[in-house]
């Protein structure tokens, strides 16, 4: 909280905590949090006494570096009573300064002597310790701090880094009464902090140049002291010729920066391009201050520069000295320097010694030419390989985070790409809402692990699919509750308050070395997503703000590629909805076919297969299969369109020529409207394919066609697989081409199988192949429908499918002769009454003689009509299956109209009564005329 109304006012709330009410929103976060980590410790507001110790070094470099900053502060502050606190990174006071001197005596020791410790696990929230907590810039106001000591006072309080390591070397903080509040203050400490910081800079540099100093003044007395002798040590780009391009500089860097990091002898062999080598030798140097470092030094190995190049090039010992401590000045605030002829710097490198190494009498035994690649501290180089090694892993990220669409396998791809080189273990949690492709609306409530990595196995942290329950103040929750990261530099030697609720828990983590841990939300477009955190245990250096910079950018691409994951996942899951709804839910009853189905999504994308199954008249079954291009909700609606299409046309009794030509065009008619949406960010339609079927079980006789598909395989009753060549036919959405239809004899117990290729195709299989484990999946003609459907599926569907699946098997059946009744009549009315009776005749036998009153009824106004209207041939056929279906076909193709008669009309009521009798009534064109047919329901008496 802080300021309400103008006036710093926390006491209340603070009294509220104290009692144990909630009093989150009415507190600022980082001081809600300190309070909580302060009563988790047991620590009391009335607690005076604090850690005082006399072990530290009041000489130290960050005392050295900040005493110039802190007497200008003084003097700033001089006569006010503003007093300036220099601490350590664990929070000892090293240094105090009063703007007002009496000001010292009349403050008790802990506010006025170096050597107290105010780290927040002893004092409570204050400025030092709410610093280091939080490793940014902190202000308390009086009752926000957590001692009664400090109501009166406000401060605050920033880390000073060295700018190397990045590790936090101590803190600055102001302390003053409330009233001299003042928003120009932080910035000021601010500022303060950064010129300590570039101090620290400064002394580092001061000792990389001493190095590189001792290192010149040792090549001179090699030589004897003669400058002009000195000529063959020269910058790599002479060495070179000027031939050291971008990526030669950077393998030399890199190597040399590795070698800086350990203080002993070596040389490596270097290859650069066009088939140059290049030695680099490195040696311990030790300048006069004492200050030890590495020099590292290139020896060409491989095509020698050209004499006349060598001639023009002998720069003086004198003259490389200027100009590389002239380039050090220059690239003060770089951790090493490369030194090269035009601006040779500082890095690792250089004989302890006035003598020569075996390097040195080597290379001038042979004539070599020797160049300065780099000099400075071990410890330097190791800050340098370890930013090289974050660049590089940062690289790998983009490559290895996000490879797929599947959110749980890109929140272990974050994992894996993390260990180890950034952390021994990583533990991942989702909102289980994100986990199914929608958006949390309260994560705290539903987050689930789901992902435990790491060196080991036997770690005991929550396994994947726990949910996960945050208390109050732990790292995870204050992550979600809009913390960027949170980082627990030291786990092992004090167990952090918020780990005290589920200690059991914490020591088994803490059993197994592991020690520091860094804790980020997965955040994008504005979206939480859920937890990534951490943590270290077989590196004994604990995380910094360098690792908690490279984790959030981690945790930053991967909650990207997540988020995307999940957009998919939710867009997958809707179309999969959408592709499921309109597919057919079960099957209707007909007793043509034995019918079995299965269709597979694809793992990428929901396409637009389909199949259906669709009863005809005349106990006829039509059988489908398609295939629209494309992925997504788009395809799927496509195909619904297309499989309500055509079932409406297959209602028409069309022929399959004349269905997938009716379906062609408007595909055709569809892919225009799309066109002309365009501009909206429509998708096109490409195009689908289509295999259209219909069987007959009375004269077993499968008439097809296909637009673009696969055709059917169909197996035999003794076993035999093969794959009827019917002609292609173009793909729908083509407009104008014809297509044509096949006959297919399919003898009782057949079985024929249609199939999209999604089954055999794919862009790493061969279709030969894959035809070929679907023929021994089918050689089996004992299976039911169902067994071959899951026989297929399982023998030659690919294991992840790109492409959707749609599998429709059918095993065939016929109508016993002895249950078809067939006339052929003549054009006389006369005859009408002969078919009656011999069609009562057969019902007899059939045993269904209740239905006789209403066959005959039909049957009298069906025969009438043809005879009257039709022309020859005629028959009559009367079907004895799941219903009793009555036929009557002539050579005409005038087929009749059901009509209301009015009640002076004389005509006109036979189809009505027709339609009465009947459960289903209608006509379908053949080649040789029309049928009009009846159905009648079995228990319809």
């Amino acid at each position: 909280m802080g300021v309400t109304g103008g006036q710093i006012s926390p006491v209340r709330s603070r009294e509220r905590f104290l009692l144990g009410e909630s009093v989150e929103g009415s507190v600022r976060g980082p001081i809600l949090n300190s309070w909580m980590r302060s009563r988790m410790l047991g620590l009391s507001p009335e607690q005076t006494d604090l850690p005082y110790t006399d072990d530290f070094d009041p000489d130290s470099r960050l005392v050295r570096a900040a005493e110039p900053v802190l007497d200008q502060l003084q003097s700033r502050f001089s006569g006010s009573q503003m007093n300036v606190s220099l601490a350590d990174g664990n929070g000892t006071v090293l240094q105090r300064r009063f703007g007002e001197p009496a000001l010292a005596g009349r403050l008790p020791p802990i506010q006025s002597v170096p050597g107290f410790v105010f780290a927040e696990r002893y004092a409570g929230t204050n400025g030092i310790g709410l610093a280091l907590a939080e490793r940014r810039l902190c202000q308390v106001y009086g009752a926000e701090h957590f001692a009664e000591r400090s109501q009166s006072n406000a401060c605050s309080a920033t880390p000073i880094r060295d700018q190397f390591s990045g590790h936090i070397v101590g803190v600055l903080c102001f302390g003053y009464p409330r009233s001299y509040e003042d928003p120009a203050l932080p910035v000021l400490v601010r500022r303060a902090a950064e010129s300590i910081e570039r101090r620290l800079m400064e002394q580092s540099s001061a000792r990389e140049r001493a190095l590189l100093r001792t290192y010149l003044d040792a090549r001179l007395r090699a030589r004897g002291g003669e400058a002009a002798d000195d000529g063959q040590l020269i910058g790599l780009d002479e060495l070179t010729d000027g031939g050291l391009d971008r990526q030669d500089q950077m393998v030399l860097k890199a190597k040399a920066t590795e070698l800086i990091c350990s203080p002993q002898r070596a040389a490596v062999e270097v290859s650069l391009s066009h088939g140059r080598g290049v030695t680099l030798l490195s040696s311990p140097v030790t300048s006069t201050a004492g200050v030890e470092g590495v020099v590292v030094e290139a020896v060409l190995t491989g095509d020698s520069p050209p004499a006349h190049h060598l001639a023009a090039s002998k720069p003086t010992a004198s003259a490389l000295a200027s100009l590389a401590l002239a380039a050090t000045e220059r690239a003060e605030s770089l951790p090493w320097h490369l030194a090269e002829a035009s601006a040779p710097g500082s890095a690792p490198a250089g004989p302890a010694t006035g003598q020569t190494t075996a390097g040195d009498e080597a290379t001038e035994a042979s004539g070599a030419v020797r160049g300065l690649v780099l000099v400075g501290e071990p410890e330097v180089g190791k800050y340098a390989v370890a930013a090289r090694r974050r660049l590089e892993l940062l690289a790998e990220a983009s490559t290895r985070i996000g490879t797929t669409l599947d959110v749980s396998r890109t929140a272990r791809e974050l994992a894996e790409t993390a260990v180890p080189r950034l952390a021994d273990y990583v533990t991942v949690d989702l909102a289980g809402a994100v986990l199914r492709g929608e958006e949390s609306a309260d994560p705290q409530a539903e987050l689930h692990r789901t992902v435990v990595h790491g060196i080991r196995d036997d770690c005991p942290f929550h396994p994947v699919g726990h949910q996960v329950r945050l208390d109050p103040g732990t790292p995870h929750m204050r992550c979600l509750q809009g913390e960027p990261a949170v980082l627990e530099t030291d786990l092992q030697a004090t167990t952090p308050a918020w780990m005290l609720p589920g200690i059991e828990h914490a020591r088994g983590i803490l059993a197994h070395q592991v020690h520091s841990m860094i804790c980020v939300p997965l955040l994008a477009r504005g979206v939480l997503l859920g937890i990534a955190a951490f943590y270290r245990s077989q590196d004994p250096a604990p995380f910094g703000d360098d690792d908690t910079r490279l984790a959030r950018e981690l945790a930053a691409r991967a909650a990207l590629c997540i988020d995307n994951a999940r957009r998919y996942t939710r867009e997958h899951t809707l179309a999969l909805a959408l592709q499921r709804s309109l597919l057919p839910r079960g099957l209707p009853e007909q007793g043509a076919v034995e019918v079995a189905h299965h269709y597979l999504p694809a793992e990428s994308g929901v396409g637009g297969d389909w199949f259906d199954v669709i009863p005809l008249s005349g106990t006829r079954v039509a059988l489908l299969v398609g295939d629209v291009v494309g992925h997504g909700l788009h395809a799927a609606a496509t195909m619904g369109r297309l499989r309500i299409a055509a079932r409406n046309f297959a209602e028409l009794e069309l022929a399959p020529d004349e269905l997938l030509t009716h379906l062609d065009n408007l595909l055709v008619r569809l892919d225009r409207e799309e066109d002309d949406a365009s501009a909206t960010g429509s998708n096109g339609i490409v195009g689908a394919t289509c295999l259209y079927a219909v069987y007959d079980p009375t004269s077993q006789v499968c008439t097809m066609a296909r637009a673009g598909h696969p055709p059917p395989a169909l197996v035999a009753p003794d076993g035999s697989v093969t794959f009827p060549d019917l002609p292609a036919g173009p793909p729908l959405g083509l407009g104008g081409l014809p297509f044509e239809t096949a006959e297919i004899r399919l003898p009782e117990h057949s079985t024929l199988v249609l199939y999209t290729d999604g089954l055999v195709g794919g862009r790493h299989r061969d279709i030969d192949v894959a035809l070929d484990q679907l023929r021994h999946a089918l050689a089996h003609p004992d299976r039911t429908a169902q067994d071959t459907c899951r026989a297929v599926i399982e023998a030659v569907a690919p294991e992840h499918p790109g492409d959707d699946v749609a599998l429709l098997v059918a095993r065939t059946r016929t109508v016993p002769a002895d249950r078809i009744a067939t006339w052929d009549l003549a054009p006389d009315p006369s005859l009408v009454s002969d078919v009656r009776g011999a069609a009562t005749r057969r019902l007899a036998d059939w045993g269904l003689d209740e239905l006789a009153f209403a066959a005959e009824l039909m049957l009298s106004e069906l025969v009438t009509n043809a005879v009257r209207y039709g022309s020859e041939p005629i028959q009559v056929r009367l079907i004895h299956d799941r219903t009793l279906i009555c036929e009557v076909s002539d050579g005409s193709s005038t087929a009749p109209h059901l009509r209301r008669a009015a009640t002076t009309d004389e005509g006109g009521r036979g189809l009505f009564l027709v339609a009465q009798l009947s459960q289903a009534w209608g006509a379908r064109y053949t080649p040789q005329g029309k049928v009009i047919w009846a159905e009648c329901a079995l228990n319809a008496a």
